[in-house]
């Protein structure tokens, strides 16, 4: 289990990962990396809320935000 308001970061990942309440922010350093990090985080209780790119050309990040539900809360519809 991951702890509240935490940053799990160390120089070899190959991702950042912080975590805060029911969020999970993940910082992505190339773009290949956005569809595994989805397809891993993305669950029953747990869902993307929110994606940014920052920066231009080789400096560039992708942030993908993770709302983590609990078993009684409504996940948003599916389109």
């Amino acid at each position: 289990m991951m702890k509240d308001d935490a940053v799990y970061n160390k120089w070899n990942n190959e991702v950042m990962v912080k975590t805060g309440g029911e969020h999970i922010y993940i910082v992505c350093h190339k773009e290949a990396q956005v569809q595994p990090v989805m397809d891993r985080m993305t669950t029953d209780t747990c869902f993307l809320s929110d994606y940014e790119e920052w920066d231009e050309d080789e400096d560039m990040k992708w942030i993908l935000t993770f709302k983590v539900t609990d078993d009684y809360e409504q996940l948003p519809e599916k389109n």
